[in-house]
């Protein structure tokens, strides 16, 4: 078998093998209820007092719609590790977690909160094959650690979210120090 058929043979495997244990349908982009966006404005306000409320009903309209508009975008209809294995052959535009955050955080940004600040994570760094990129929102001045992670990826386009403390699959680091420690890491490597 020559090297470029067998490397795309290893690749797409694992993508044909979780497929076959998708349920149809249950992935791709979800519209949000009014009960959704509701409970993640209450999440949000409950971060601190100085949470201006009209700051978290935006947020959380804004975090469920653009999750929507990426999963539409990215053509999403598979469970997150098909999709990975989708875009890095090339058959599918976008979809990555570290996507799902930067454009994600992109959008936020644009909203030029007062009162919520945004931060970047990523989860376990030290393994490529599991490295996890999130978006988090907390109250202006408080860590990423008394926020909430806003996960459009984990779910295969629904927008998951949960106190960052609490987050019982990933334990998150912020990316600038994910980034510091990469860098030391290459200086020592000369």
């Amino acid at each position: 078998m020559p090297a470029l058929t067998r490397r795309f043979f290893l690749m797409a495997l694992p993508a044909a093998g979780l497929s076959a244990c998708a349920a149809p349908g249950t992935y791709g982009p979800t519209l949000a209820t009014p009960e959704d966006e509701q409970a993640l404005t209450r999440a949000l306000q409950m971060l601190g007092p100085e949470v201006d409320p009209e700051e978290a009903t935006r947020a959380a309209t804004v975090a469920y719609s653009e999750t929507w508009r990426l999963a539409k975008l990215y053509e999403i209809e598979d469970p997150p590790l098909v999709h990975n294995s989708k875009v890095n052959l090339g058959l599918k535009p976008r979809g990555l977690c570290y996507h799902w955050a930067d454009d994600l955080e992109k959008r936020l940004k644009q909203e030029r909160f007062g009162s919520l600040e945004l931060h970047r994570a990523v989860a376990n760094w030290d393994n490529l094959l599991l490295e996890h990129s999130t978006v988090i929102l907390s109250q202006r001045g408080q860590s990423l650690y008394d926020g909430i992670v806003l996960d459009p990826w984990r779910l295969g386009g629904t927008l998951f979210w949960v106190q960052t403390l609490k987050d019982s699959r990933y334990t998150w680091t912020p990316r600038e120090e994910v980034f510091r420690v990469r860098r030391e890491r290459r200086a020592a490597r000369g």
